[in-house]
């Protein structure tokens, strides 16, 4: 790592910085870093998602709804290893891979019920498309998509619930925090 990889991640926010340090300690040496500071976002309970991209690419993006661990941080560090190894979309990242690497970080709010797509906005709101035990999540303001109705087609299909049918809807927002793309 040289002057300016330093410089860079001193830039980044303190979740991404985590879920970056997390993912490279654990696919180098499969050892989990401790938090030096929590920060009080870090202190928090939250559902989180950890996106990774590879030059721009979805790489792996694993997240959580609800809060499953203590705090942010926690939650941060679990869902970027899930992401790196686990998406069943992507083989697990490989150390080569890892200067190749940009990441955000999701932290949600607690979802709430809607009662009608007019409460949706893709660029503002994630939904959580719900039928019969089988649930489907898609964060907001993602590249190509662009109305709710691309929005509730994608968490079906994830969630394997057929057009016909029914659903329940519920809504959340999220804070973003991004590294820069490679």
């Amino acid at each position: 790592m040289g002057p300016a990889d330093d410089g860079e991640k001193e830039k980044m926010h303190p979740l991404v910085r985590l879920a970056r340090e997390t993912v490279e300690s654990y696919v180098r040496q499969r050892k989990t870093p401790e938090p030096k500071e929590l920060t009080p976002e870090m202190k928090e309970r939250a559902g989180v998602f950890v996106s990774i991209k590879k030059l721009g690419m979805l790489r792996g993006c694993i997240g959580t709804f609800e809060p499953t661990r203590p705090n942010v941080a926690d939650e941060t560090i679990s869902n970027a290893i899930s992401s790196a190894t686990s998406d069943p979309r992507f083989p697990p990242v490989d150390a080569t891979e890892l200067d190749q690497l940009s990441y955000s970080v999701d932290v949600l709010t607690k979802p709430e019920p809607v009662e009608d797509v007019s409460q949706l906005d893709p660029s503002r709101y994630g939904v959580i498309v719900e039928s019969g035990g089988r649930r489907g999540l898609l964060l907001p303001d993602l590249e190509g998509v662009n109305t709710v109705e691309e929005q509730i087609a994608i968490c079906r299909q994830k969630a394997g619930i057929l057009p016909h049918e029914p659903i329940k809807l519920h809504r959340f927002e999220a804070r973003r925090y991004s590294s820069s793309e490679k």
